[in-house]
């Protein structure tokens, strides 16, 4: 628990309260189970990773993936999670996803919501101090999914949180590009996946 004389553990303290993302010991291997070995296996024929040299295994990483289904998310764990770079992938999502029962579970995962209509500080500093105890942090540059084909315009909020990772001493916080790709654009019932990291990218000045 923190002391009330080391500020800046209280003050990381009362974030993470307020956000309340934690991976639940007991549920996250569960998520494993059921997404790596019964959904993504009934649902994909094949899924290929490229690329795997260029993430990083420790150190705070910033992983910036495409945006092209709902898998995504499921696939991303799977090429980045704890069984590969041992440590858990945490996604910071929309707050309309952190809502009801899904919420409930994204949360115990280790998500963590912002406002993409108003971005708050809290969320930024939370990602902030995720950063500093050496975690992966993922979020999609696109702000949104992607379907149609058309060139990645990178929202606002990627540079933004390196930028601030680095006046905040973090130094140049590595961005790892992660291509994702499926056999159609809507993804179905035995079609294939792809992902491929980068290399890495690192803030200058």
């Amino acid at each position: 628990m923190a002391s009330s004389s080391d500020p800046t553990a209280a003050s990381r303290l009362v974030r993470a309260q307020k956000i309340r993302s934690d991976v639940v010991p007991w549920l996250a291997p569960l998520a494993i189970l059921t997404t790596e070995h019964i959904a993504l296996r009934s649902f994909f024929r094949q899924i290929s990773i490229l690329g795997a040299e260029n993430l990083p295994t420790a150190g705070p990483v910033l992983l910036a993936p495409t945006h092209r289904a709902r898998w995504d998310a499921l696939l991303i764990p799977k090429a980045a999670g704890r069984r590969v770079s041992g440590r858990d992938c945490r996604f910071m999502v929309t707050t309309t996803e952190m809502s009801g029962l899904q919420g409930w579970f994204l949360r115990r995962l280790g998500c963590f919501a912002i406002d993409q209509s108003k971005p708050g500080t809290a969320s930024l500093r939370y990602a902030l101090d995720l950063l500093a105890d050496h975690q992966q942090v993922v979020l999609f540059p696109e702000g949104r999914i992607n379907r149609d084909g058309a060139p990645i315009t990178v929202a606002p909020g990627l540079p933004r949180l390196a930028s601030l990772a680095q006046t905040k001493g973090l130094g140049s916080v590595p961005v790892v590009p992660m291509g994702i790709a499926y056999s159609r654009r809507l993804p179905r019932w035995g079609d294939s996946a792809a992902l491929c990291f980068g290399p890495q990218l690192r803030l200058e000045g």
